[in-house]
Parts: structure tokens; C-alpha cells; sequence
């Protein structure tokens, strides 16, 4: 079993800190009035393959969880908030997103993250995903938390270690470890001193 000391992770955020998909289901109902979406068909990360909605509407979703994750009721996965409130005793937290502007989420993370200093807090915004394991080198980062398979795969291939947080749409064998809760990754973290 691995362990992880509190400075050696980095996170993602959409899928793994935020509960994105219940927020994209949200959206779709109540603006959009699609009511036929459920969590399990989410088997892509790639909407549009998946879902039998026009790809005009998922960008509009999409776009909306963007600019407002208040708007969209965006919120935490189960037991996100008290690990990495446990994890900011120990220094900052780094988050890397494909998000293209940080602040929204940034603001939407300090609030749900009350917890935690609004200084320990850090947020890069990469616009994209085959960047990230640029970042995550550049801040010092051994290990990764993310649900996208390919950005898992660059990051191995960066010679980071990637750790899969299990959804819907990362089904498949991996080379990586996988991961169902944050209390599972509670269990691989070094804690104590």
C-alpha cells in the first residue's frame, strides 16, 4: 500500500473535490428541463458521447458551472472537505484544474473549505488538460488525485504518481491505484508525524 505524505498531493477538482455531475443534472433540469439524466449514464468524460442531449446545451451547462458554482449548487464531495481541512494543518493545498479562470471556483473552494485558511487555499487554472503535469512538477508534487483516465496517464508518463478517483466515467483497467472515498485516500496519508 502506498503512503502519502501531506505535501506530496495535489488535487483536481471537478469529479473529485466538487460533485460536478450532480451540479451538470441540476442545470439540465431546471434550465434546460431535461429530466431523463442520471449519474450512471455518465460513462464518458466526454459528454456529448454519452448523453442524448445537443452539444450546444452541455457547453451552456457546462459554461454555466464555470461562472457560478453557487448558481449551480455545486457541492463538495462526501468527506472532501474534512480530509482536506486535515491536510491544510500541514502547508498549503494545491489544486490544478483545466478550468480556464481560477476565481469562481477558487471563491466556491474558501467557502466550502471554511475550515481551512483562505491562504492555504491555492488554485492553478490550466485551460487545459495535458499541462497539469507540468504544474504539478513545477509545485514540488509527487502524487495527483484526478478522475480523467488520459490526464492520469500524462502525469504517469510525466513520472508523477496519478491516483484515480473512481467514477462513472473512469471505468477499466488501470495501471494506477483507485480510489472509491475520501476516506480511502484518508487511509494512505501519513498524517501523523
Amino acid at each position: 500500500m502506498i503512503k502519502i505524505k501531506p505535501n506530496d498531493i495535489a488535487f483536481d477538482i471537478d469529479g473529485v473535490v466538487a460533485d460536478t455531475m450532480s451540479s451538470f443534472i441540476y442545470v439540465a433540469k431546471k434550465e434546460f428541463g431535461i429530466n431523463t439524466i442520471k449519474r450512471e449514464q455518465i460513462t464518458s468524460y466526454w459528454l456529448e458521447e454519452c448523453l442524448n442531449v445537443p452539444e450546444e446545451i452541455i457547453k451552456a451547462i457546462i459554461n454555466q458551472i464555470l461562472e457560478d458554482p453557487f448558481k449551480t449548487r455545486l457541492r463538495p464531495i462526501e468527506g472532501a472537505t474534512e480530509t482536506l481541512g486535515l491536510l491544510s494543518e500541514f502547508g498549503p493545498i494545491h489544486f490544478v484544474t483545466a478550468r480556464p479562470i481560477k476565481e469562481p471556483i477558487e471563491d466556491w473552494l474558501k467557502t466550502v473549505l471554511k475550515k481551512v485558511p483562505s491562504r492555504r487555499i491555492k488554485v492553478h487554472a490550466t485551460g487545459q488538460h495535458d499541462i497539469k503535469p507540468q504544474v504539478i512538477k513545477k509545485l514540488g508534487k509527487t502524487f495527483f488525485l484526478e478522475d480523467h483516465l488520459e490526464t492520469c496517464k500524462a502525469i504517469h508518463q510525466a513520472g508523477l504518481k496519478a491516483i484515480v478517483f473512481d467514477q462513472p466515467w473512469n471505468q477499466g483497467q488501470i495501471p494506477f491505484t483507485r480510489i472509491k472515498s475520501w476516506q480511502e485516500l484518508r487511509k494512505l496519508l501519513e498524517l501523523t508525524s
